[in-house]
């Protein structure tokens, strides 16, 4: 079930990122896309674990549990967003210099 999951999420961040580039391809950088992101999730994983922490602290198990597993959740996206592969604009273009001496 986990393996499924994964895949979904990747096609999704996949489909996202194809998406952007088509409807800004000459403006958006997915690099700083990514980083930002990456970022942003990791301040919301922090703030979930924090809010995991201050509910067993006050005694509230279930609710405790349900943050952890939101920021294990949020750690998961982390590390599928941080292993996406983006290439650099300047490869890219050399790639299609490359395909074009070619035929």
């Amino acid at each position: 079930m986990t393996s499924l999951h994964d895949l979904r999420l990747r096609l999704l961040v996949q489909q996202e990122s194809e998406r952007l580039v088509d409807s800004q391809p000459d403006e958006l950088d997915l690099s700083v896309v990514q980083a930002r992101c990456l970022c942003w999730l990791a301040v919301l994983a922090e703030a979930h674990e924090a809010q995991a922490c201050e509910a067993e602290r006050h005694g509230d198990v279930e609710q405790a549990m349900g943050w952890f597993a939101d920021a294990m959740r949020l750690r998961d996206v982390i590390n599928l967003v941080s292993s996406i592969e983006i290439p650099l604009p300047a490869a890219h273009e050399e790639g299609e210099d490359d395909d074009s001496l070619a035929a």
